[in-house]
């Protein structure tokens, strides 16, 4: 049995906030009976709402805040076609083959979320500018060319930048190399998220907001069990992300994470003509933990991530006020853009899930086989999240797709307590030290 969290009705970023004018869904009150019942309310749970009542199914999503709440609603609005920790590893772990058909999942899962923004007219800020895997020191661009190599052989749509053509598209100068991902943009997250939630509903599926699962009643037809009632389907889809231990589910399977991001106050004319950037790209870094930088709508610099936390025993770390992380971004921020004297406006944090091979995990379990899932998508979820939905749809329908290769493929499992909470601080504590060198080369060279 799951003793589900409390909901809160805060707005725990600023995109949410943005969304703050419209009403909630009203809790789910008595017993609702439906083909498939989806457990959460963001990218992924209601990508399959759509998808699944396009195939004439009846939906039914209980989600336990409002729709985008988690990740989908806090992350910093790249829309990318990363997939697995990078290329080079894909190619080295799965051979040319699996690893083209990773690539040609993830540029599949970028235009199916253009397709979905343009077929429901969601109005999410959405810049199809690309992205820009870079370098802040020369010690990271080697690796970064062998990755624009390894790209080009395996079909993806990538383009090596050096310094001079990294100049020429008027990036930032801190990032002295990369690698140009053509396939989407940027976008505000929680706007697109809004976007399906009335898409979903358009098409039919029930949404029940504020709605926590309780307890997942297992058998032939699949009984959730909430405050005010119970939702029973022939199939459940599991799309709680970095939440789903909370539930009592694929413990071994997703590693809970929780990252911090901030975003700047507007920049005056005269700092945007400093920094030019004036083809908007969103840009990530070579770091093993990275940072990522982008301008929205309104001409602020969004960034984040740099430093992860980790709970023991598996679940999703609390917010709390992380004094350490938001200097740490506050300094990065003022070396990237040296010069450039803008306050930080806001930080706020959001979960994030990872596997242990960098890849989202999907697939079904339960006694009765009968509760499907998608989660763990490694940061980098608003393409892939989007997609694992229809995927699924496709999978219930017994339809072949892109997804596919992503299908109970077999996954190593994360060790148990106290072994996982040891292993993730051992391999987080290297990554930034490995992090922590290239950025002392960086201080030193801008130093003179």
């Amino acid at each position: 049995m799951t003793t589900a969290p409390q909901t809160t009705t805060s707005r725990p970023s600023p995109w949410l906030e943005a969304t703050a004018g419209e009403a909630a869904a009203p809790p789910l009150a008595g017993e609702r009976r439906v083909d498939v019942a989806v457990i959460g309310a963001g990218y992924t749970g209601l990508g399959a709402a759509l998808a699944l009542r396009a195939e004439g199914l009846s939906v039914a999503i209980a989600e336990r805040e409002t729709a985008g709440f988690g990740a989908s609603g806090r992350n910093a609005g790249h829309l990318t076609p990363t997939i697995g920790k990078d290329l080079p590893t894909l190619l080295a772990l799965f051979g040319r083959e699996r690893a083209s058909a990773f690539v040609r999942l993830a540029e599949a899962a970028i235009a199916h979320v253009e397709r979905w923004i343009a077929e429901h007219a969601i109005a999410c800020a959405y810049e199809p500018v690309g992205n820009v895997m870079a370098a802040v020191h020369a010690s990271q661009e080697r690796r970064l060319e062998r990755a624009a190599r390894v790209a080009a052989e395996l079909g993806a749509r990538a383009e090596w930048l050096d310094g001079a053509a990294m100049r020429k598209r008027g990036l930032p100068e801190a990032f002295t190399a990369g690698v140009l991902e053509s396939a989407g943009g940027i976008l505000q997250p929680a706007l697109y998220a809004r976007g399906l939630r009335r898409a979903a509903l358009a098409a039919g599926a029930e949404l029940y907001e504020n709605t926590p699962v309780l307890r997942i009643d297992e058998g032939p037809r699949v009984a959730l069990a909430t405050p005010g009632g119970r939702l029973v389907a022939d199939r459940v889809v599991v799309a709680t992300n970095a939440y789903t231990p909370e539930l009592g589910l694929l413990r071994r399977a997703v590693l809970p994470l929780r990252v911090t991001l901030f975003r700047t106050e507007p920049l005056t004319r005269a700092q945007r003509e400093r920094i030019d950037w004036r083809g908007r790209e969103g840009i990530y870094t070579a770091h093993e933990m990275l940072e990522s930088y982008r301008l929205d709508a309104d001409g602020r610099i969004v960034g984040g991530s740099k430093s992860v936390r980790v709970r023991f025993g598996g679940g999703v770390p609390e917010e709390h006020d992380d004094v350490a992380t938001r200097a740490l971004l506050e300094r990065t921020l003022r070396e990237r853009f040296p010069g450039l004297d803008v306050p930080i406006e806001r930080f706020w944090g959001g979960p994030i899930a990872f596997a242990l091979d960098f890849l989202p995990a999907m697939g079904v379990t339960g006694r009765f086989r009968n509760l499907y899932y998608a989660l763990s998508y490694a940061g980098h979820g608003l393409a892939l999240a989007s997609y694992a939905g229809t995927a699924l749809a496709d999978w219930i329908a017994g339809r072949e797709g892109p997804g596919r290769i992503l299908h109970e493929r077999w996954r190593p499992p994360l060790p148990p307590e106290p072994l996982r909470w040891l292993v993730v601080k051992a391999l987080t504590g290297g990554l930034r030290a490995v992090d922590a060198r290239v950025d002392r080369r960086v201080r030193a060279a801008q130093r003179g």
